[in-house]
């Protein structure tokens, strides 16, 4: 049966802490998203990682690992949490997924001492054979460091496929409740 996984990124400590603030799961489009996909008949779970501000891949693993994760699984990510999901797939070479999708994914390519034990992995460069599809949105004006990322995905795994998307930023502020881009993707 086909399923979904949306996994959100990592925010500032401040913003975990701040109890104004939706939790990271429960925020900008990834609850408009869930909508989507459960009104298709798509179970679809948003994992909520504790302390997600850390970057700490052994805390992440294990929520997301809680899911059934199967060749008929949609996998989507946002920025960190995309970055997990390709350090995942990297070091499974048995799973196989359904589609992935993934929204200014972020590896850490400055290597910021914060996130670098989060993405010390080796990317597989034929992940994208495993899977019905990886599709990467990024926008122009994002932050330099997902721009970089993209580079390195293009340059290190084979098969991706690319959208650019203008003036979207990082896909998080309050102007982005709703993602249609991001489920033109999924559905294709």
């Amino acid at each position: 049966m086909k399923n979904a996984i949306i996994l959100h990124g990592k925010p500032t400590k401040q913003l975990f802490y701040d109890t104004t603030f939706p939790s990271t799961s429960n925020y900008y489009w990834l609850p408009w998203l869930q909508k989507q996909l459960v009104s298709r008949d798509i179970p679809t779970h948003t994992p909520e990682v504790p302390n997600n501000w850390r970057a700490d891949y052994l805390v992440w693993l294990k929520e997301f690992e809680r899911y059934d994760i199967t060749p008929e699984t949609i996998l989507v990510g946002h920025s960190c949490g995309a970055g997990f999901l390709l350090r995942w797939l990297s070091e499974h070479p048995e799973v196989k997924v359904d589609r992935v999708v993934l929204a200014a994914p972020w590896l850490n390519p400055k290597n910021e001492e914060e996130t670098e034990d989060f993405f010390k992995f080796t990317l597989d460069p034929n992940l994208v054979q495993r899977t019905n599809g990886l599709r990467v949105l990024y926008a122009d004006d994002d932050f330099q460091n997902i721009l970089d990322t993209v580079d390195v995905l293009q340059e290190k795994v084979n098969g991706i496929s690319y959208r650019l998307l203008k003036g979207y930023g990082h896909f998080y502020d309050d102007r982005r409740m709703e993602f249609p881009e991001i489920l033109e993707e999924i559905l294709a």
